[in-house]
Parts: structure tokens; sequence; C-alpha cells
């Protein structure tokens, strides 16, 4: 097998597994299982899917991740990133149109990491990552409120203008016991790692406010009263109905889903490596998530995606291979078949506290703030995708981020590459080695030398023309240096080819020097070097000068 696409797991049994890893995978397993129920119930609810679906992605998914993951400790679930994406598909094609762009995110990511593109994480802007991600956590927080005050509303408004607008409306139905219980969730969750971090705060705010609200009968919503009783087994969902329509409408969530999965894993791989020294298998780890959401909607589940958090306090708790996910999985499984009729006495003002935390958390705001020192470019780019994913779409946002990112950065690039005149009397850091001013000062009236500096490529391929343009004195030769251009691209060339043409007309010889690897076999390629000649191609400054001398 590649090793490349051999999963963490089959390389841990080749080794040879020992009891010790055992003991310590299976006590960080439970743990990060009873760590994953909260959450898997709370962002089932912010999606507006029933809470047993966010289980059963912990389950279905989070065990095909472990078991083919290119990490050693990754933990996989339904998280965050997803919960606006999930909700616009519900809410536009209900859960059948859910499940079949789950599952063709699915088959995209498997055939992103058969590509390798495992790489991708390298490739997304941190400002946009940034921006995307506090947007997504001001989207998460805001979707909380309902629920958060006891607010008497059926239903959410999508948009967030719309929301706030809802919220605004209805205020003067305040729960004050839902509102209490909500405070008391978070300092709960807040204040608990003070006494004990092995145990989450979550899952200890579930259990004391659950036991409030029941014992001493308090009117706040449950689990039960809004989706009923959470069933305790997982069964095969029924098949969609399939159409080609339905199939190229769906196309662009699924693009979305699978972009976040691979990200979000990705960076969570990244995260597992930094804190144990490890490297994971980035193409396999695309395949493994690709698996796993392709499973999920099979038997019912949302998206899912490689969990940083989660990933995180596997390693602190001593987990050490996949089969610490593994009982991850098997942990949350066996609690929903024996508590699952417990958990739908969970308040829902306790599982909006969980999301507030959470979204806190997911929103790095020191990061955020930390931006703002960055360069204005930067900072642009973070916040036109931040307010485009919390005003428009994430979809949207992620597009025109990295589209804006892109042209910024070609416009960086652009500004790097200089273009000047070199006459006997140029004298900056293009002339400062040795000769070359002594050569510059011995250059004929009638030969003019036209040097580039940097990356040669459409940005800059016009001020080249321009710069060519404003020339007043026809030479008899034009010698353009080309000593400190890497790499060209087609616009670039012609350009040159554009000059060439232009100095032919006037009846001056055009002499390149300095022409490095790719720029030279470019110019071959395009038939370039046919036209000009490769008595007019020479390899430094000094041969220029001696051809155009012969001329």
């Amino acid at each position: 097998m590649n090793k490349h696409y051999e999963p963490q797991l089959v390389s841990v049994l080749r080794e040879g597994y020992t009891l010790k890893q055992f003991v310590s995978d299976l006590s960080a397993g439970i743990l990060v299982g009873i760590v994953a129920i909260p959450l898997a119930i709370a962002f089932a609810i912010a999606s507006d899917v029933n809470p047993a679906q966010g289980i059963t992605t912990a389950v279905v998914a989070g065990l095909a991740i472990s078991i083919f993951s290119g990490s050693r400790f990754q933990i996989g679930g339904p998280t965050g990133a997803f919960i606006i994406i999930i909700s616009g598909i519900v809410a536009q094609h209900g859960y059948s149109g859910l499940a079949i762009a789950t599952f063709m995110a699915g088959l995209l990511l498997i055939l992103m990491g058969m590509l390798k593109l495992g790489v991708i994480i390298q490739y997304i802007p941190y400002p946009v990552t940034v921006g995307f991600t506090t947007g997504i956590a001001v989207i998460i927080a805001s979707g909380q409120i309902r629920d958060g005050l006891g607010l008497a509303m059926d239903t959410v408004p999508q948009e967030f203008v719309h929301k706030i607008t809802a919220y605004a409306g209805h205020i003067s139905s305040i729960n004050p016991w839902a509102v209490l219980i909500f405070a008391l969730s978070i300092c709960i969750i807040l204040l608990w790692p003070k006494i004990n971090r092995k145990v989450p705060g979550s899952f200890i705010a579930i259990i004391v406010c659950t036991l409030a609200v029941r014992l001493l009968n308090l009117p706040v919503e449950t689990i039960e009263a809004r989706y009923g009783t959470i069933s305790g087994a997982i069964r095969l969902a029924p098949i969609p109905h399939l159409s080609l329509d339905l199939l190229r409408t769906l196309f662009f969530p699924a693009l979305t889903i699978a972009f976040l999965a691979g990200i979000e894993s990705l960076l969570s791989a990244v995260v597992a490596d930094g804190m144990k020294g490890t490297k994971h298998r980035s193409n396999m780890e695309l395949v493994a998530q690709g698996i796993a959401n392709c499973l999920s909607p099979l038997f019912g589940g949302i998206p899912a995606t490689g969990a940083i958090a989660r990933t995180a306090t596997n390693i602190k708790n001593g987990g050490s291979t996949p089969v610490a996910g593994i009982i991850h999985a098997l942990t949350i499984f066996l609690i929903l078949l024996f508590f699952g009729k417990w958990a739908s006495l969970i308040p829902l003002s306790t599982i909006a506290a969980v999301l507030m935390v959470v979204a806190y958390n997911m929103s790095e705001l020191r990061l955020f703030t930390r931006m703002f020192k960055n360069p204005k470019s930067d900072v642009a780019v973070m916040l036109a995708t931040f307010l485009l994913t919390v005003f428009l779409d994430l979809t949207v946002a992620i597009g025109i981020g990295v589209l804006l990112a892109v042209f910024l950065f070609m416009r960086r690039v652009s500004e790097a590459t200089t273009m000047q005149y070199l006459s006997r009397y140029s004298s900056d850091e293009s002339t400062a080695e040795d000769g070359v001013q002594k050569i510059l000062s011995s250059i004929p009236d009638d030969i003019q030398v036209f040097e580039v500096n940097g990356p040669f490529f459409f940005g800059a391929a016009d001020r080249f023309k321009d710069t060519i343009a404003s020339l007043d004195k026809k030479p008899r030769v034009m010698i353009l240096r080309m000593r400190k251009v890497l790499s060209i691209d087609a616009t670039a060339i012609r350009a040159i080819e554009s000059i060439y043409t232009r100095t032919q007309r006037d009846g001056t010889r055009l002499i390149l020097s300095g022409v490095h690897t790719q720029p030279l076999l470019a110019l071959i390629k395009c038939g370039f070097m046919d036209e000009i000649g490769k008595e007019n191609i020479c390899g430094t400054l000094e041969e220029a000068l001696q051809a155009a001398q012969n001329t």
C-alpha cells in the first residue's frame, strides 16, 4: 500500500499495539466521548436538525474518521463550522437535500485526497480563515438568543439582520427561569475547569441544570418538548429522491461542505502534530473525511470533520492511537443506547449556553483584534470575509475573500517588480556588483539598457510596455536585462513580443541578457526564441554589449 494512503490505524497495528497503549486510549476515548455528547446535541439543534442526528453523526462519522484517518489523534464529528451551511440547506431543501449535499461532499473529499490536494490548507490566506471563523462564531452566538432568553418564538429567520429584528419583536416574552438556567450553565462551564480539568464543564452543566429543571419543575423548554424523545437506535435512512436539477443546485453547498471539512480536519491534524511532534498524512486524511461524509447521511447524520478541541482533549488525556477515537465513538453509542431518553430532558437554555461558549472560543477575538495591526490590505480581506459571512452567505464570503486576497497579493508582487533604464550614470543596487558599473560607463548613446527586477507576469506587463513606450529617442540597440526575472507568464511574453515588433518597425535591435531557466524555456516553447534569434539571447550584460557593438 502507498504509505501516503495508509490509514494510521493500519500503521499502528503493524508496529504492534500494546496493552499500555490500549489502557491509555481507553481512558482518553471514554472522556472524549463524554465531551462530544453535549456538543453533538448542541450542533444538531443549532443546525435545525434533530439532536439524535448530531449524536448519530458523532458515532458513525467519528468511527469512520478514526478507522481511516491519516492522523493518529484525530477525533471527528459534527462541528460549529457547518452550522450556517447546514441550516441554510435544510431551510431550502429539507433534510433530504442536506443528505444529498453531504454525500456529494464526501465524494468530493475523496477525489481531493486522490488528487493529492492535502496541501490545500497552505493556500488559504490567514485573513480569510480568521474572517470566516469569527463570522461563523457570530452567527452561532446570535442563534442562541431565543433559547438563552426563553423567547416565545416558533421559528427564527436565517438572515442575521432579520434574526435580530425578530428577537427585538419578541423581547417582551423573556422567560426569567430560562435566563437563570442559561446564566447558571455558562458559569458552570467557565468555572468548573478550576475544580477539575478532566471532566468537561459542559457535561457538568447539563447534569446540574437538567436535574434543577426536572426536580424543581421549572418552566423551561427541554429537548423533549421541542424534538421529542431521543431514540437510542441507529438505522439506515431512506434514500432521498434524486434529480439532475437538484444535484446541480446542491453542488456549490456540497463544495462548501467539502471545503470546510477539508480545511478544519487538516487544521486539526496540524494542531495534533504540533502537540505531539508527529506528521499526519494529509491526503489520507481527506479520503477519511470523504468516507465519513458518505456514510453519515446513510444513517441520517449530518456533515462531519475533524474537531480541533476534541482532538486536543484526546491528546491531553493520553490518547496515542486511532483506537482512542474508535472508543470515543463507541462510548457515545452506548450512552445513546442506554441513556438516550434522559438526554431528552436537557434544557434548551443549557444547550444555548454550551453553544455560546463554543462560539466565544471559536471566534478567537484576540486573533481577530490583533489582525488590525497588519497591513491594511489584510485587514480589508478579513473584514470583507467576516461581514459577508455574517450578512450574506458563507460560500460567497470564502470565494470573495480568497479572490480579494489573490488580487491584493498580485498587486503586491506587481509593485515589487521594478523596471528601469540603466545608463552610464546609474549607481544603485542593480549596478553595484563588480564590473557592471564599469560596463555601463562605456555604453554608447545609441545603446540603451532596460532592466526588469522581480517576477514578470501579467500584473507588471502593462507597466513594462508603458515604460518602454515612454522612450523619446529610438536607440540603435535595446538590451533587456532579465537577470532577476526568475519566472514569467504568457502575458509578459506577449509584452516582450509586442516590444520586439515595435523595435523591428523602428529599426532597433532587441537583445535579451541574463535570461534564467524558466523564462528561457517559456520563450523557446512559445516560439519567440526562433523569432528573435539565438544570437540575441546573451548570458551576461557584457556579452550583450559586445553583441550590440557588433551590430
